[in-house]
C-alpha cells in the first residue's frame, strides 16, 4: 500500500484538504535540509502514531509544509519501505533545478533503521502486479495494465492501456499513466530510459505486462538498471 501526497505549487489549484501558502525558494539548500530534518524529528512521534493507526492524513498538512519549506516544487510520499517498515520519499521528479535540494536533503538524512528509510526518487516496488491503487470508488490493479514498447537508440516509447483508464477524469488518467511505470522501473530509471509515454484506449498489438517491460528496460543497461528489480 502506498500513500502519495504532493506539495502545492503556486500555479496549481490548492487541495482544500491540505491548503498551504506558497513558499519562497531557500537560498541555501544545505541549511534548508538541516531545518527539514530538525522538524522531521519533532514530528516523528506523531508520524509514527498516525501511520500505525493507518491515518496518514493526520500528519499530511505538517509534513507538506516541511517539504514546501525545503523547496515548494518538491513532491513527497509516505510509503511501505523496501528494507524498513516505512519510507519517506522526497523527489524533484528528475528536474535538474531541484537536484541541489534533494541532494542536500539526502546528504543530511539520518541513518536508516528498521523503522525508516529515505529516498530522493520514487523507488520501484518488488512486484507491481500485486499493487492496487484506490481512486475514489475505482480500484485499479497494476497487474491489469498492458503496455506497448518500441526501443530506439536505447530509449523506449511506451503506450499504456488499462480498461478503466477511460473512466477516469483527465488528471487521474494522467497520473495513472505514469504511476505504473514509476512503480515498475523506479522514477530515476523511468526518466533515464523512457522517451514518449501515451495512454491508449485499446490494448496495443504485441503488448506486454509491466514485469515484461521491466525486463526489457533492464536489458538496455545503464547506471540505474541494477535497481529495477527492487530490494535485494
Amino acid at each position: 500500500m502506498r500513500w502519495f501526497r504532493r506539495t502545492a505549487r503556486e500555479d496549481e489549484v490548492p487541495d482544500p484538504r491540505t491548503p498551504w501558502p506558497a513558499q519562497d525558494v531557500p537560498d541555501d539548500p544545505a541549511a534548508a535540509a538541516i531545518a527539514f530534518w530538525r522538524h522531521w524529528f519533532e514530528l516523528l512521534p506523531e508520524i509514527n502514531a498516525a501511520l500505525g493507526d493507518r491515518e496518514p492524513q493526520r500528519v499530511e498538512h505538517e509534513l507538506a509544509g516541511a517539504v514546501a519549506r525545503l523547496h515548494p516544487d518538491l513532491h513527497f510520499s509516505l510509503e511501505r519501505g523496501r528494507h524498513a517498515i516505512y519510507a519517506l520519499v522526497v523527489t524533484g521528479q528528475e528536474d535538474p533545478a531541484l537536484r541541489p535540494y534533494t541532494d542536500a536533503w539526502r546528504e543530511a538524512a539520518p541513518e536508516e533503521d528498521a523503522i525508516w528509510e529515505y529516498h530522493d526518487s520514487v523507488p520501484p516496488v518488488p512486484d507491481p502486479s500485486g499493487v492496487t491503487v484506490n481512486l475514489g470508488e475505482q480500484r485499479i490493479s497494476l497487474g491489469e495494465f498492458r503496455v506497448g514498447a518500441q526501443v530506439e537508440d536505447g530509449r523506449v516509447d511506451v503506450t499504456v492501456f488499462h480498461p478503466k483508464l477511460a473512466e477516469l477524469d483527465e488528471a487521474s488518467r494522467a497520473a495513472m499513466t505514469f504511476l505504473p511505470l514509476d512503480a515498475t522501473l523506479g522514477e530515476r530509471l523511468a526518466g533515464e530510459r523512457l522517451r514518449r509515454v501515451e495512454a491508449v484506449e485499446a490494448e496495443p498489438a504485441g503488448s506486454m505486462s509491466l514485469l515484461q517491460l521491466r525486463d526489457l528496460v533492464r536489458g538496455l543497461g545503464g547506471e540505474n538498471a541494477e535497481n529495477v528489480g527492487g530490494p535485494d
